[in-house]
């Protein structure tokens, strides 16, 4: 579709198609509500099996490292039978996996072997943008992916509802429950949501190109922080503040949400802001708070006595990390379909890929590190501060190349007629 008839803006919702960009969204809020529910029932599983720190860590980190190993596969799997087409496969094996743990897990090794297979549904979110947002022109993809991308709010979903149900049922019942919110967006994904026309036909070969673009994997540092931060944090939040603050488990979501929640409000508003004051901008900035944020969050865990020796003081903290993390996480998928136009659901999965890789790797540093060393979970916190760190010094190297190029100043759209060709997306100049 385009933005204009007779040379007048049509505005944001009459350019694309909004039931596909809605259902989408809500395939994938479902789908995040599933990824980290494994997390939400962490105190409840340690208890019943008596697992370690890092045991703790590891099992947490399961479907994370599942969910970014499947996004890649699931993105290619999109461009050949359609994201709509992919999702439905998609939700169809995560109901056999929850089925798995509401019916017939018995030990840790059955929980892994669940966590395994729920992990397919962390692959949903290169899959949701894509789909969400493949109808609208470039002038408005920062908030379409933007409004999909809302979805990682199903973490809220999780971690506020999963562990009050445990506490009055059982943590298994609790996967037999989330059965239902799957069955429903696949029905509603059918029955509303279509086929965006900006799917390029390309040959495997093609596609796997991504893998040797130096430009991909910058987007994949940038995706690392701002999204593997983030799930990392959110499915450790209710083990660090079951352990390091003794708040009861089926009480851990009431400090969790509101943190999940300013996250999914900026991951919309970065969007937005991405598309007005440019996303490489924003990346810098929101970098720098992230480089505060987790430090400050590293010296609090070490804190045993006084007032900053409280579960508010990290939440305050926290609040500010998730923030700058949900709308670094809008400023990467607004110029993603910018350098990747035509190839955005692999491009994304890929990038996807990544970042939940760190997310994997995050609750493991803070297992290991509260198991190894005298530093609890401060060096989880400070990997966060790194690779920040990392960010700065990549883009101060490649921005000038970058928006002499595909993108405008500071990381906003061009015009049409600026941008790369659909089949420049790998290639292109700065990728070399």
């Amino acid at each position: 579709m385009t933005t204009a008839v007779a040379g007048k803006d049509l505005g944001f919702w009459k350019s694309g198609h909004w039931p596909t960009l809605l259902t989408s969204l809500l395939y994938f809020d479902f789908c995040f509500a599933v990824w980290v529910l494994n997390g939400a029932m962490a105190p409840f599983i340690s208890k019943e099996f008596g697992l370690d720190d890092a045991q703790k860590g590891f099992m947490i980190s399961v479907p994370v490292i599942v969910g970014a190993l499947m996004r890649f596969p699931l993105g290619l799997l999109s461009q050949y039978i359609g994201r709509k087409n992919a999702a439905q496969v998609e939700m169809g094996m995560i109901i056999v996996g929850l089925a798995i743990g509401w019916r017939f897990v018995e030990s840790m090794k059955g929980v892994i072997a669940m966590g395994c297979v729920l992990g397919v549904a962390g692959a949903s979110f290169g899959v949701a943008l894509s789909l969400g947002s493949g109808s609208y022109p470039p002038k408005y993809k920062g908030l379409a992916m933007g409004i999909a991308g809302a979805g990682n709010s199903g973490a809220v979903l999780a971690v506020l509802f999963a562990p009050p149900l445990a506490n009055a049922y059982s943590w298994q019942t609790v996967y037999g429950f989330a059965i239902l919110p799957i069955v429903f967006a696949m029905v509603m994904l059918q029955l509303f949501a279509r086929e965006p026309s900006d799917r390029e036909h390309k040959g495997l070969k093609e596609h796997l190109a991504l893998l040797w673009s130096r430009d991909a994997w910058i987007f994949n540092l940038m995706y690392a922080l701002t999204f593997g931060g983030y799930i990392g944090l959110t499915s450790f939040l209710p083990t660090l503040f079951h352990d390091q603050y003794s708040v009861p488990k089926q009480s851990v979501g009431q400090y969790a949400a509101g943190i999940i929640i300013m996250a999914s409000i900026l991951r919309l508003f970065g969007g937005w802001l991405a598309d007005h004051i440019g996303g490489l901008r924003m990346i810098r900035v929101l970098a720098v708070i992230v480089v505060l944020g987790t430090v400050a969050a590293g010296v609090l865990v070490g804190i045993k006595e006084g007032p900053l020796a409280n579960p508010w003081a990290m939440v305050a903290v926290m609040v500010v990390v998730f923030s700058a993390l949900g709308a670094g996480n809008g400023a990467v998928f607004q110029l993603l379909p910018l350098r990747f136009r035509g190839n955005t659901a692999v491009a994304g999965s890929l990038v996807g890929e990544i970042g939940g890789l760190a997310g994997g790797f995050l609750p493991n540093a803070m297992g290991l590190g509260s198991k190894y060393t005298s530093y609890g979970y401060m060096p989880g916190f400070l990997a966060g501060t790194a690779l920040s760190i990392c960010i700065l010094i990549t883009l101060s190297l490649v921005m000038k190349k970058w928006t002499s190029t595909w993108v405008g100043e500071w990381g906003k759209a061009r015009h049409d007629h600026d941008v790369p060709g659909p089949n420049e997306n790998v290639h292109a100049a700065g990728d070399g």
